[in-house]
């Protein structure tokens, strides 16, 4: 861990992480494009999830519905990405020792695996269940967990300020 904080503090000094932390406009323009990032990201996730638990848009196909939102939640994921990544290079330091921050990059490496161990399981056979209101339980899960993780990584940033 010693080697990530002098990444932390050498991130930090860098010219754009002391941009970032010195504007009195910039962090709140990022951190603006952030959440625009997290709204996409989120909302194409939430609807998705909400169509695999068979809660909404029961009469669409998850396989067309999965097709028109995934790249606009590639995008929202890419928005996120980099504007988490400038706000971060601002106060490196500070999030290396933060907890709550560290809880919220978990979250997010879970979501992650959370999708591709849908991609690669449920939604292979996505077929034989596609016009179905009632998913199979492998693809509730999937939604069950991407729901909670993903309100959990919003409350947590909100958090991070105050911890």
């Amino acid at each position: 861990m010693h080697f990530l904080y002098h990444f932390c503090n050498w991130l930090q000094h860098t010219s754009v992480g002391t941009a970032v932390a010195e504007s009195d406009w910039l962090f709140p323009a990022i951190e603006t494009v952030h959440i625009w990032g997290i709204i996409l990201l989120v909302g194409t996730t939430g609807v998705l999830d909400l169509r695999l638990l068979g809660l909404i848009l029961k009469n669409e196909r998850v396989s067309e519905l999965h097709h028109r939102l995934i790249r606009w939640t590639w995008t929202g994921f890419a928005v996120m990405f980099v504007s988490g990544s400038l706000m971060f290079s601002s106060e490196a330091t500070k999030m290396y020792s933060n907890g709550v921050f560290r809880f919220k990059m978990l979250l997010i490496l879970l979501t992650g695996l959370n999708a591709m161990i849908f991609e690669t399981t449920a939604f292979r056979n996505v077929a034989q269940w596609d016009t179905s209101s009632r998913t199979p339980v492998g693809a509730r899960l999937a939604a069950c967990f991407s729901l909670v993780a993903w309100v959990g990584v919003i409350a947590a940033g909100r958090w991070i300020a105050y911890w």
